[in-house]
């Protein structure tokens, strides 16, 4: 019997263009035959770790004391879903007519992770080889399968993908039982979502604090420029005090004034880098109001459909020097209306450092065209202007930096000091690629040549009344920002490279983090705005500081980056026993949190999708709030309530709310025990009212 090659590729139409370039053109069972080679694919993830009843039935029923669930060993399963794919590819990996077998998922921690979990999960022991690939074009292909390596030398980012995913399980898993056991209404907490609703939250409470001061603008006209007063207390351009605003405007006017201080200085502003998914998701947000997820859709449609772009989900904005060559291929391969604008830096020299810097090219490089041929009247609005930002920004790399001459002038008149800047553009230079949807900051206005003691006169005084505004809600771009810093504001690019391993998820991960706390019920979008919801808020009220934190989570993601890197066998089992264990302490140190948070927030149990919402017909049970102590306890179809609900009291208790840890369905006559202050007994348990909330102990 002959034997084949077994490519295994993510997804079916990266399959099928792998099978195209291989010469594969025979249809079977979930894949695709040829002489030499069978290609298949997967779904995304065909296998993934167990849930907990999984590995023990007595999980099935959410209780306390059975936490923290720490296995010793996470087991996988088959996804049912896809069942029948995995059935097809295992079938392949073991058949005889399989020698070796080549690993063509994507190439990231993700891909690695879901080809060995397959492959682990279908016992398969043949050798495996390594497609490598950051293109999907025919060329980038067949040049992948003549460089190969072995799939073990990819352990590390292995390890990190795997360790990642349990420390998700352990935390996630253990931290929201806790919660939802302790607050009796569905909590899901994460080891990244948290901290990521942590920072919306805490963006909120400073809006929602913020108290606006009144101020007032003082403009003087100079007849050929102009100047705002300058506070002389504070060194800002801000009046606080209105009446001596006045007074200006009623004394400056047709008062001689001097130049007392101009400076000159040419400065620059290099070209913006290259772009990886965060900053591209980022720019398209500014940009198109995109949502983070809906640009890696349109980047994965460019680089998967269409083969213009290179490997998207990326975390380096630089460029290896091998790919020299490359990128003048590329530049000359630009469609129009690109063609026009790379003609004059055909030759030019690419940047080494700011663009070419083979350390800070991680598992893949920058995100650029890749020269492949195509009408680009076929893409969709959307697409084609995300390959826009890609292009352009290539180009601009290229270009020389924008100079401008920047002007600080300042004019007194009496004792009062007028402060006027402005900028001179020089050479337009990369800024000549972009129009008034620019990138950079918009140009101030155009000041006269000024020298120290020249006179002017005050020609006239206008004042404008201002407020002080509060911190702008984040929006994805701002949001995506503090999530690749670890939280910290740092507007430095140098600075914020270094800091990326020690970030709030990876570039391919951020986008799903976010959509994750809006599907939660945790954070809403208002326009471009993300918000806070009242759930949330109170979810980081009660969460232990530790989960919030950006800070420790960014610890955790640098731990798993230095994971990723080459490693020794023994340095990698160190690495991940190390890591592992701390997070074992951490589940179990969250769990404690859990069974001991404060019980005097409460939270609303979410309707199950599709039920009715009930009027609220209620029975009154001739018992005293507990919590306004004005009204009266009430009870409909679903809930006991206040009856001075619509007067803001928000006393709630569900009358399922036991059921999940095992307790009974709450009724009129357990209620009126309960709120009378005697226990209701039961079979196996004892139910008793503790801040108007009752418990459930097991006996």
């Amino acid at each position: 019997m002959p034997q084949k090659t077994l490519v295994i590729a993510e997804k079916p139409s990266v399959a099928r263009d792998i099978a195209r370039v291989l010469g594969c053109r025979e249809r079977l069972d979930g894949a695709i035959g040829g002489k030499d080679y069978i290609v298949s694919w997967a779904l995304g993830h065909l296998v993934t770790l167990c849930e907990p009843d999984e590995l023990n039935p007595e999980y099935k029923k959410w209780r306390m004391d059975q936490l923290p669930i720490l296995p010793d060993t996470m087991k996988t399963k088959v996804i049912p879903k896809t069942r029948s794919q995995f059935s097809a590819l295992k079938k392949l990996m073991l058949s005889a007519e399989v020698e070796r077998i080549i690993c063509a998922t994507d190439s990231g921690r993700e891909g690695e992770l879901i080809f060995r979990y397959i492959y682990h999960q279908a016992k398969c022991k043949k050798p495996v080889d390594r497609l490598w690939i950051s293109s999907m074009t025919d060329q980038a292909i067949r040049t992948g399968l003549q460089s190969m390596r072995p799939d073990s030398l990819y352990d590390p980012l292995y390890m990190s993908a795997r360790c990642r995913a349990e420390a998700d399980w352990l935390v996630g898993m253990n931290a929201s039982r806790a919660f939802t056991l302790r607050y009796n209404a569905l909590l899901s907490l994460g080891r990244v979502q948290t901290p990521t609703l942590n920072l919306i939250v805490t963006r909120d409470r400073e809006i929602a604090a913020f108290v606006p001061v009144d101020y007032t603008e003082v403009r003087a006209d100079f007849g050929d420029y102009q100047g705002l007063w300058l506070n002389p207390e504070k060194n800002e351009l801000r009046c606080y005090d209105h009446e001596l605003a006045l007074q200006i405007k009623k004394q400056l006017p047709k008062k001689p004034a001097k130049v007392i201080e101009s400076v000159r200085e040419q400065k620059k502003t290099a070209p913006p880098p290259l772009f990886d998914l965060t900053a591209l998701q980022r720019e398209a947000n500014h940009m198109m109001g995109l949502p983070a997820a809906k640009t890696l859709s349109l980047a994965q449609s460019l680089y998967e459909k269409h083969k213009l772009i290179t490997y998207p989900r990326t975390d380096s904005r630089y460029l290896p020097k091998d790919m020299i060559g490359q990128v003048k291929k590329t530049l000359r391969a630009l469609p129009a209306p690109y063609a026009q604008l790379a003609e004059p830096i055909y030759d030019a020299p690419t940047p080494f450092g700011r663009v070419i810097n083979d350390k800070k090219v991680s598992d893949h490089h920058a995100i650029i065209p890749t020269g492949h041929k195509y009408d680009l009247s076929k893409l969709s609005d959307p697409e084609r202007r995300l390959f826009d930002m890609i292009a352009r920004r290539l180009i601009a790399v290229h270009y020389p930096d924008y100079e401008y001459e920047s002007v600080q002038v300042k004019t007194q008149a009496e004792q009062h000091v007028f402060k006027t800047e402005g900028a001179t553009p020089v050479v337009m230079g990369w800024r000549a690629l972009y129009t008034s949807d620019s990138p950079a900051k918009s140009e101030e206005p155009k000041v006269p040549k000024l020298s120290v003691g020249d006179n002017r006169t005050v020609e006239s005084i206008s004042l404008k009344k201002q407020k002080t505004k509060p911190p702008a809600p984040h929006t994805d771009a701002s949001l995506l920002m503090m999530m690749e810093r670890a939280g910290r504001l740092i507007e430095d690019e140098e600075l914020a490279e270094s800091m990326k391993d020690s970030g709030l998820g990876t570039p391919a991960t951020r986008a799903a983090i976010i959509e994750r706390l809006v599907k939660v019920g945790y954070i809403k979008r208002s326009g471009k705005a993300i918000l806070s919801t009242e759930k949330g808020q109170r979810l980081i009220q009660v969460a232990p500081a530790e989960i919030a934190s950006p800070e420790l989570t960014g610890k955790w993601e640098k731990a798993l980056s230095t994971m990723a890197k080459p490693h020794t066998a023994d340095e990698l089992e160190q690495l991940s026993s190390r890591f592992m264990d701390s997070i074992r302490r951490y589940a179990a140190f969250l769990v404690e949190s859990g069974k001991t948070a404060p019980t005097d927030v409460q939270f609303e149990r979410e309707q199950k999708k599709g039920s009715k919402k009930y009027p609220p017909k209620a029975v009154h049970l001739g018992k005293p709030c507990p919590i306004c102590h004005q009204g009266e306890v009430t009870m409909n179809q679903k809930a006991f309530g206040c009856s001075r609900w619509k007067e803001g009291c928000k006393y709630t208790v569900w009358i399922n709310t036991l059921e999940r840890a095992g307790g009974p369905t709450l009724n009129q006559q357990m209620m009126q025990t309960l709120l009378d202050g005697q226990p209701v007994e039961r079979k196996n348990a004892t139910i008793t009212m503790e801040n108007g909330q009752p418990q459930l102990h097991k006996k």
